[in-house]
């Protein structure tokens, strides 16, 4: 027997190849591919159970969020025509609680008496972001301001609330919850409002941990506290000079109201710590740090309630992504401008022409910052002229409907019948006035159903001076309807109007920059110390 090797053999007759190299090699192989198996189900190993994780923090954030019905009231406001490259503003409605319907928020809110009572709305602001997306405007309607209440239903208890013409705004939160307040926004201002969010005092606390701080100014010292002459008081102490206030010194800093002097005043504080809360957020880059961005969204989700159209967590990232858009010094804070109620000195009321001079910006989507050129290029286009012919004057059939209620103001009496005569004595013959009860409409309109109505609706505006970009269709009309707007109590002819121009806002609407770092506070003297 031969013991020499085989020729091509290894040397442990394995056939492995020269020096055994190829034996070794194999081996090598099949690790590898071990190797690589084993770390191919340990990755889809973790990232399945990543994505699980992933999956179960989402539906607990979305188990976090609160939401309701957007609009509980009568409102008739609709959505704005898309500008000229088929862009729409947005408009958000920020409503801060003042309810006392939890242990958590007795402590921080005190009036223990009113545990279990309805919650009122004492904050109230609305966020309009252009439809170019470049700037904001905010406004905020002091909480004793007195204006008209649609009729509402309670949501959740079905209970319905009689339309009233003169009450204090905060009230509208009791008679139908935030949906009852977006619809007294929308009467009011003419402005469809897309979606509500509500905060209470302990989400403000919440939020403001979160944060981290936000710095507040103020020119002497401050301790809002109860004094002989006047009840309450936020708790607020600080010394002059620049603080980082965050949880409860947050929440005093915002309810805080007497130690400013007045309820404007308030809104002005207000104002102040939202841009340095945003000026701050940007400083943090919380879009871009997962955990800066996981402690806020666990923060928001447990303190907001939001309408139900953004009622996810994904729909309400999408939406502060398009808030994010806009630089600070795009942001412009306001106050509708207001005068005392002659029937209550404790009391505001809109003031008139300033007042609609703010809405018709935010209606026409005109900045209130005059950097970004021109606010003609953001309004709607004229209405072309339609291609439907209009029928004989005397032909067409037009009702006039009184919706000069608004504003503050009671609607003009007869003042649908005026438009109507006048109508006639034009040669419009089927012209009648339409008998129901006045409605609030911020601004005069012609409206009509159907296409083979448009040329009829156009010739009606054109007969009374109305501009064609009033002309619109509408399915809440039967026929050709002229609303008679609060921007028309007199005359027969429609009063030509300016466009209004970018940035320019009356005196007293305090507008505020989101880039102004400098502004503080000055105190009322009774609360320095």
């Amino acid at each position: 027997m031969s013991l020499t090797p085989r020729a091509g053999a290894g040397r442990d007759g394995s056939g492995a190849g020269h020096g055994g190299g190829g034996g070794r090699g194999a081996d090598r192989r099949r690790r590898r591919r071990r190797v690589l198996r084993w770390s191919a189900i340990v990755l889809a190993v973790a990232i399945l159970g990543t994505a699980c994780a992933g999956w179960l923090y989402y539906e607990h954030l979305n188990g976090n969020l609160r939401s309701g019905e957007r609009d509980s009231g009568d409102s008739k406001a609709r959505k704005a025509e898309p500008n000229a490259a088929g862009q729409t503003p947005l408009n958000i409605l920020l409503i801060g609680s003042d309810s006392r319907n939890s242990a958590e928020n007795v402590a921080l809110g005190g009036s223990r008496d009113n545990r279990g009572n309805p919650p009122l709305g004492d904050v109230q602001m609305l966020i309009h972001l252009s439809a170019d997306r470049e700037s904001a405007s905010v406004v905020s309607i002091p909480r004793d301001t007195r204006v008209p209440i649609p009729r509402c239903t309670d949501p959740k208890t079905g209970e319905a609330f009689p339309a009233t013409t003169n009450r204090i705004i905060n009230e509208s939160l009791a008679r139908g919850g935030p949906g009852c307040t977006l619809a007294t926004w929308q009467n009011l201002t003419g402005v469809y409002i897309d979606h509500w969010m509500m905060i209470d005092f302990a989400g403000v606390v919440r939020m403001a941990d979160a944060i981290g701080g936000v710095e507040v100014c103020v020119n002497q010292n401050v301790w809002d506290r109860p004094l002989p002459a006047q009840k309450g008081g936020s708790g607020l102490k600080l010394t002059a000079g620049r603080h980082e206030v965050k949880g409860e010194q947050a929440l005093q800093w915002l309810r805080t109201r007497h130690a400013w002097g007045s309820d404007p005043l308030r809104a002005r504080a207000q104002h102040m710590y939202m841009n340095s809360m945003i000026r701050t957020l940007r400083g943090q880059n919380v879009f871009t740090d997962t955990g800066r961005l996981m402690n806020l969204a666990e923060a928001a989700t447990k303190s907001l309630q939001v309408s139900e159209e953004i009622g996810t967590v994904k729909k309400l990232y999408d939406l502060g992504m398009q808030l994010k858009t806009v630089p600070p010094d795009r942001i412009t804070m306001t106050t509708l401008p207001t005068v005392e109620d002659s029937q209550n000195s404790d009391h505001l009321v809109p003031a008139g022409a300033r007042a609609d001079r703010i809405w018709r910006m935010v209606r026409e989507d005109v900045p209130f910052d005059d950097k970004g050129g021109p606010g003609a290029a953001r309004r709607p286009a004229p209405q072309p002229a339609s291609s439907d012919p209009a029928a004989p004057d005397a032909r067409i059939g037009v009702v006039v409907r009184n919706g000069t209620r608004g504003d503050g103001q009671a609607a003009v009496p007869g003042r649908a019948g005026t438009i109507a005569q006048a109508l006639v004595d034009k040669g419009f013959a089927r012209a009648s006035k339409d008998t129901a009860a006045p409605v609030a409409e911020p601004a005069t309109e012609v409206r009509f159903p159907s296409a083979d109505l448009e040329g009829d609706a156009q010739r009606v505006a054109k007969a009374l001076g109305i501009p064609s970009a009033s002309v619109k269709k509408s399915a809440e009309v039967s026929g050709v309807t002229v609303v008679v707007g609060a921007d028309w109590r007199t005359g027969t002819a429609y009063p030509v109007q300016a466009p209004p121009r970018a940035g320019d806002l009356p005196a007293d609407a305090d507008a505020l920059s989101g880039s102004d770092s400098g502004r503080c506070m000055d105190v009322y003297k009774p609360y320095r110390w």
